[in-house]
């Protein structure tokens, strides 16, 4: 490789390089912001005399309609899609069957699943698409957002080296190995990888995140981020038991076939106990409301609601289990599905001079009244001398009344709808579920799998098909649509790449790969091989990482052939290298998940510096161990 003379573009450029990482960084300013202030201070730069080649400013903000970005927001909008039918809330489910509320056992199931799905699906469509299921993971577990969205993020970037389609730079090394090999000597001519050629390699590194995760993450992994959704409820339910003195747990009670309860009512229960029975399962039937004139069958599981305290002794005194993991009613009362909320009986209310008993409140809404405050009288279940259901449900509502209620958030949904009450309580999740509409949602999603796998359409068009096709047949609304992007995500990824651009294009970038090989000069195969893959980590952090690719593969093919060591290995090496992209929020995947999961850059530098000693050590024993 002939020595590069540094010019005044390249100096330019590398100052530019040094701000850059020093806001990130630093985090003076947000970083999406610091990204958009870069590349206005880049097209600045282009415009004084001498200058005009750091970059060409007709082409400053072509990064808004690239293919990564473009394809970015179609993922987002899918993932946003298949969420609205409810799929993804049930994915959330069946991974909480399999793993509980241990964030021990969450952690592998997640982005094992991620790390294999993003081995085919580009990784961050993987990731786009995961970011709602393990936000209600975190919702119903209580368990800090930030410590799971990592994990998973981090595993979807490492899926993409399991398969030769599984990332850009490895789609990519073929055809760039072809392309060498017409300027090689028949001796040094490579032979191309198969499909499954690295699995070994993404297998192995999939492993050790987790691992890292597992055993290092509590030292590691931030814990200041959000617990989705968990801190509305937790400050509800704290605010409605001072204010009305209402406790309201909820528990999974077990009653095994032929016990003494066996045939007794539901309201003889809360008469004698002060709970209310919120739900029943019996024979694979699950009712969220039942009449409290029903009777129990066993065997069957009850979700009570009530003083915690109470629940248990009666619990102790019948000798029944209480199921700390609610295997059946999990769902159903997770803070993302139900809660206690606070409405209000308007004057112009037709349920005005009537009581709950008499509307079916319960049925008719889908609510269960835990208190009424009416001026300075406040009334609960727990403070009635008898059946707390049928004082309250006797009591007839007057204009102004505060009912205190534990419902479903969908019927709550609807209440706000209805003139007859005022939801008081306004945080809470409002969405319109669509499962009728599954189907046109999976259709859409395995064409434009279907497009990725099978054909050579651009990315981003295969992705704005389903889409498209989505918002088509109302599986969510055009508003909706712009509504589920990360506008911020967006931003980030496209003001950078006018910096990628110049770095590559100006010659900085051949010009460190310069200075990097005179320092390794002299080292051994394995230490220069070591090397290369450092120089591709290095460059994929402030490029693109198909251009880091690109300019540094014919590189390491040249470097290899002298030293008497397998080019393809090196090129591989390369290609491997370019996804070791943990360190700094510029990779698509970890801007992605930075919003939702509330983290700094210094968490990325934590973190994601012991991942990238991970990667290279790994990745590199593992290609001299396969190949």
């Amino acid at each position: 490789m002939e020595p590069l003379a540094l010019t005044n573009e390249m100096v330019v450029v590398l100052v530019l390089l040094g701000f850059t990482i020093f806001l990130f960084v630093s985090e003076v300013v947000r970083v999406d912001f610091a990204a958009i202030l870069v590349m206005v201070i880049l097209g600045g730069i282009s415009y004084i005399p001498g200058l005009e080649g750091v970059t060409d400013v007709n082409l400053l903000f072509e990064g808004f309609s690239s293919n990564a970005v473009l394809s970015i927001i179609a993922v987002m909008i899918i993932g946003a899609g298949l969420d609205k039918t409810g799929l993804l809330n049930s994915v959330a489910g069946i991974i909480l069957k399999l793993g509980g509320s241990s964030e021990k056992r969450i952690i592998p199931i997640v982005s094992g699943t991620v790390g294999v799905i993003s081995s085919f699906l580009q990784n961050v469509g993987a990731a786009a698409l995961f970011l709602p299921v393990v936000s209600r993971i975190s919702a119903r577990t209580n368990l800090s957002l930030s410590r799971l969205l990592m994990p998973m993020g981090f595993c979807a970037i490492l899926g993409g080296t399991m398969t030769m389609v599984g990332s850009s730079p490895l789609i990519l090394l073929n055809d760039l190995i072809i392309n060498t090999n017409s300027s090689l000597a028949e001796e040094h001519q490579m032979e191309t990888f198969s499909l499954f050629s690295v699995t070994p390699i993404g297998a192995t590194l999939i492993l050790a995140g987790i691992l890292y995760f597992l055993f290092l993450g509590k030292w590691f992994l931030p814990s200041s981020g959000t617990k989705e959704d968990a801190t509305t409820a937790q400050s509800m339910k704290e605010y409605v038991k001072q204010l009305y003195g209402v406790d309201a747990d909820i528990f999974e009670i077990v009653i095994p076939d032929n016990h003494p309860l066996y045939g007794e009512k539901f309201a003889d229960l809360m008469a004698a106990f002060k709970f209310y029975v919120i739900s029943s399962y019996y024979q694979g039937q699950k009712w969220l409301a039942p009449s409290v004139e029903a009777e129990i069958l066993t065997p069957c599981r009850l979700a009570l609601l009530g003083d915690g305290k109470i629940i248990k002794d009666f619990a102790a005194t019948f000798n029944l289990d209480i199921d700390p993991e609610m295997t059946v009613f999990g769902h159903d009362f997770s803070v993302d599905q139900s809660g206690i909320a606070e409405i209000v009986i308007p004057p112009n209310s037709r349920l005005i001079g009537r009581c709950a008993r008499e509307v079916s409140l319960r049925k008719t809404y889908g609510i269960n009244l835990l208190a009424i405050h009416r001026g300075e009288e406040n009334l609960s279940y727990a403070e009635a001398k008898e059946d707390p259901a049928a004082q309250l449900g006797l009591i007839d509502f007057q204009a102004g009344d505060s009912l205190v209620v534990q419902t479903q958030w969908q019927a709550l949904s609807r209440l706000t709808k209805n003139r007859d009450f005022v939801v008081v309580t306004t945080e809470f999740p409002q969405e319109e579920w669509r499962p009728k509409k599954v189907s046109w949602a999976l259709i859409f999603f395995a064409i434009s799998l279907s497009l990725i796998l099978f054909t050579d359409m651009r990315l981003s068009w295969c992705l704005l098909v389903g889409a498209c096709g989505m918002i088509s047949t109302k599986v969510l609304s055009i508003d909706e649509a712009y509504h589920a992007i990360g506008w911020s995500t967006v931003f980030l990824l496209a003001s950078l790449i006018p910096l990628g651009r110049a770095v590559q294009n100006t010659g900085t970038a051949e010009w460190i790969a310069y200075q990097v090989l005179q320092v390794l000069e002299g080292w051994p195969i394995w230490g220069i091989q070591a090397g290369v893959a450092i120089m591709a980590t290095f460059f994929t952090l402030v490029m693109s990482n198909v251009g880091a690719t690109v300019l540094l593969v014919p590189l390491a093919v040249s470097i290899a052939i002298p030293l008497g060591a397998n080019p393809a290995i090196f090129a591989l090496t390369v290609a491997i290298s370019t996804s070791n992209s943990f360190l700094i929020p510029t990779h698509q995947v970890n801007a992605l998940i930075m919003g939702p999961g509330g983290y700094r850059v210094i968490d990325f530098v934590r973190t994601g510096g012991v991942m990238t000693i991970i990667f290279l050590v790994v990745s590199l024993i593992m290609l001299n161990v396969v190949f």
